[in-house]
């Protein structure tokens, strides 16, 4: 019997009501303590601990005694219990990290049972992130067994890696409504099967907090003496997986994710999705180049603790989720932007003391123009920077003096054409920057670019050819010249909008499926044309709604970028983009924290993070081809048979849970009303998504290259430098941070492909390079010493050695 209180810090309450019931609640866990001498508490959540903490600390104290004591059980190891789909591999990284340090320097404990028991579902490579956080163990209930079937309740659950954790799923309920458990006892009971013979029951009011009652108690104690029932025993998770690991029974191996439940929250509230994507791509990137300028030139080390605790408690399941009350969206907002006002000024410390130092000599009329590149590999990408009195007839120079097509764009200010706004394509050093000229110029600037042309319906840059319908406004071709393979096989990026009359969460839906018609395009042109890229525009409608997308293909590089802005108003709608593909024998990919896991192609919704691809046949060519298509705020996705389907938002009321049905007449306020903007790219490629560089354009699209306009001075730094590279192209590199105790510097990498590597790591600026072997679908933390006469050695997820 699991004594416990689930606590949701913030769902149809904010997060103020939340901390006022965490204090309730676990006083109340204190006075059953001291009533009941052998009843066992279990909690998790640090950030809850941490309000205790600051808040009441004399309260604090008690806790910290029944800890030692062995009576208040430390589960969970994370922050809180986050949405365990939508979050980026590193926040889960971050979870633990800020966790387990929490736990152990609160209470010289770390958690070894991994605890989210109220999340939706489990993403796959859950068991090897626990792992490596110094968790051995992991206990969840979502998805019920009528959503996920499995072989038992006790069961190792493994990721690609290999890693395996003991999983238990809780029958029922995470918690108790009712006084006496009787009822909830014999129910569980039933379930019993020799040799798997013993369970673990959850009880105590829960959701809003509460805890076990004094009625639970007595009635746990009362059946302690009734022959008729099976033997309880008053314990905690740890004690419960601890004990049946020991009796080495043949518990079953699971291989695969936990899903589906509330299949629906992955698309729901499109503003805390792109914020999400947004304040983890800004911490990452201001960490990468903090440390670099740390390192390089002592600027100090910002500290962004409280900006990840922010990030990480709107990664909250009922948060992140969408399924909370509106409010909720309101003070995720304010927190999210903490969090990128934090990051922001750290980033920007960080470039602006490097470039200081970057020597660059006095040219008249010359405006340097300073591009970082925040990835470990090379990186091409289309740059976009606003100069003020620029003339048509400027130039772009490199670092060697190399002349580049410069593109003049539509400016973000228009003020007597004092601004003006250009686009250059620029090739970067790996985890480095590249020192560019605006330079004045005597004769017409750089001109057309062969291959590059366009009109109101077609792009063509020499190797693919994109046409568009001008009545329709859909995609009709999409040609890669280089193979002769038309990758869509009907109108292709098509706005259909599908009824949608269920709850906040979608229960009991797992795909949409009744259309209710499609926006029809009312304008049709092309907006840019130059050296550098070509634009067309596509302006539609829907009742009420409006939706642009801006397709725009680029002179050298095979990617297609497509911004979309959407003025949605309409209700119990769902509106997806579709893109059905010209192949045959076809497998589904899509991209999870820190990992990959392919699906079968029969129209469900399905999470995902910032790609998804389809490979197969191409009909007609018979060659291996796909199409990756990735995002920056994006989260839900199907596939039916050879149709992806990019889900772009839902719009049902507020956190309504059914069966509770709307009231005729009543007032409700109905999600992803308004205007949302996000981009997506279509990545057509030969063979299969591990060798198109998928992985890594995708990570370009969310953190690009920061750009900063310079002036001239002396400086010790090279117009060209890198600072991290990593080979072979199937590692990625996630992290590159301050350690959490010193100035030493951890760095983290994941295996892409599932495919066994070993990995050369190369820091030329600090005279630094290592090597490791990275098994399939391995993450690794590394640790590189300030010390530059210390090796570099491999750690946990959470920074500790001893785990």
């Amino acid at each position: 019997m699991v004594g416990n209180a689930h606590l949701d810090p913030v769902w149809l309450w904010d997060w103020r009501e939340g901390y006022q019931a965490a204090k309730a609640t676990f006083r109340s866990a204190l006075d059953r303590m001291a009533e009941t001498p052998e009843f066992i508490f279990t909690s998790s959540q640090a950030a809850i601990y941490e309000w205790i903490e600051q808040n009441e600390p004399a309260m604090f104290e008690e806790i910290r005694r029944r800890v030692a004591e062995g009576r208040w059980r430390i589960v969970g190891g994370w922050w809180l219990q986050p949405d365990c789909n939508l979050p980026s591999g590193e926040s889960f990284a971050r979870q633990g990290l800020l966790g387990q340090r929490y736990f152990r320097s609160r209470f010289g404990v770390v958690a070894r049972v991994g605890y989210n028991v109220d999340s939706f579902g489990h993403h796959a490579m859950l068991p090897q992130i626990l792992r490596r956080s110094g968790m051995d163990s992991y206990v969840f209930m979502r998805p019920e067994p009528n959503e996920c079937g499995l072989p038992g309740r006790v069961f190792w659950w493994e990721s690609d890696d290999g890693s395996r954790v003991l999983t238990y799923r809780i029958p029922f309920e995470y918690g108790t409504w009712g006084k006496d458990l009787e009822r909830y006892v014999r129910r569980c009971a039933s379930e019993l099967r020799p040799p798997f013979d013993e369970l673990m029951l959850f009880y105590g009011v829960g959701n809003h907090g509460g805890g076990p009652t004094r009625v639970n108690l007595e009635s746990i104690q009362r059946m302690m003496a009734d022959a008729d029932l099976p033997a309880l025993t008053f314990s905690s998770p740890e004690q419960f997986l601890d004990a049946a690991r020991a009796r080495d029974l043949p518990f079953p191996t699971v291989h695969d994710e936990l899903q589906h439940h509330a299949s629906g929250c992955y698309a729901v509230h499109s503003g805390i999705k792109r914020w999400n994507r947004q304040a983890e791509s800004l911490l990452l990137t201001a960490e990468k180049w903090s440390a670099v300028a740390l390192r390089t030139v002592g600027q100090p080390y910002p500290d962004m603790s409280q900006a990840w605790k922010n990030a990480l408690f709107n990664q909250f399941h009922d948060i992140l989720g969408g399924t909370s009350i509106e409010q909720t969206y309101e003070d995720a907002r304010d927190m999210h932007g903490e969090v990128m006002s934090v990051a922001g000024r750290g980033l920007n410390h960080a470039v602006q003391s490097l470039a200081w130092r970057i020597g660059i000599p006095q040219q008249d009329g010359v405006t340097p123009v300073v591009v970082f590149n925040p990835h470990a590999w090379p990186v091409r990408a289309n740059v976009e920077v606003e100069l003020s009195d620029l003339k048509e007839t400027e130039r772009l120079l490199d670092d060697q003096g190399r002349e580049l097509p410069l593109q003049f764009i539509e400016p973000s200010a228009i003020v007597s054409g004092w601004r003006k706004r250009v686009s250059f394509t620029a090739d970067l050093p790996p985890l480095g920057w590249r020192t560019y000229r605006v330079v004045p110029g005597a004769e017409e600037g750089a001109g057309g670019s062969e291959g590059l042309a366009a009109s109101d319906t077609t792009l063509d840059n020499g190797r693919l050819r994109l046409t568009l319908n001008p009545k329709t406004g859909c995609v009709t071709s999409l040609l890669d010249q280089r193979c002769g393979v038309e990758v869509f096989l009907g109108p292709a990026a098509e706005p259909a909008v599908f009824d949608d009359p269920s709850d906040t969460w979608s229960h009991g839906v797992y795909q949409y499926t009744e259309r209710a018609g499609a926006f029809a395009a009312t304008s049709v042109r092309v907006v840019e044309s130059g050296p550098v890229r070509a634009t067309i525009r596509v302006e539609s409608a829907y009742g009420t709604s409006r939706l642009t997308q801006d397709f725009t293909m680029y002179a050298d590089m095979d990617r297609i970028d497509v911004r979309v802005t959407v003025d949605w108003h309409e209700r119990h709608k769902l509106l997806k983009l579709l893109f059905p593909l010209n192949q045959n024998f076809q497998r589904a990919a899509y991209e999870i924290p820190f990992g990959v896991i392919e699906r079968p192609c029969n129209g469900e919704e399905e999470p995902g993070q910032s790609w998804f691809d389809l490979s197969g046949i191409a009909r007609g060519a018979e060659t291996a081809y796909g199409l990756s298509i990735l995002n920056d705020g994006k989260y839900s996705f199907s596939v039916r048979g050879r149709t992806m389907g990019l889900t772009v938002l839902r719009s049902p009321i507020y956190a309504h849970h059914a069966p509770t049905q709307p009231q005729p007449g009543a007032h409700y306020s109905y999600i992803d009303q308004g205007v949302q903007r996000f981009s997506y790219s279509l990545l057509p490629h030969q063979g299969s998504w591990e060798g198109a560089g998928t992985v890594r354009q995708a990570a370009e699209l969310n953190q690009r290259p920061t750009v900063l306009i310079e002036t001239f001075h002396d400086g010790t730094l090279p117009q060209a430098a890198s600072f991290l590279a990593v080979e072979p192209d199937t590692i990625v590199v996630t992290a590159l941070k301050r350690a959490e105790d010193g100035d030493d510097l951890v760095l983290r990498a994941y295996e892409t492909t599932r495919g066994a590597a070993r990995a050369t790591f190369r820091l030329p600026q600090w005279g630094r390079v290592f090597s490791a072997d990275f098994g399939p679908a391995a993450i690794k933390t590394f640790r590189i010493p300030a010390d530059p006469a210390q090796a570099v050695t491999e750690t946990s997820m959470v920074e500790m050695d001893d785990l």
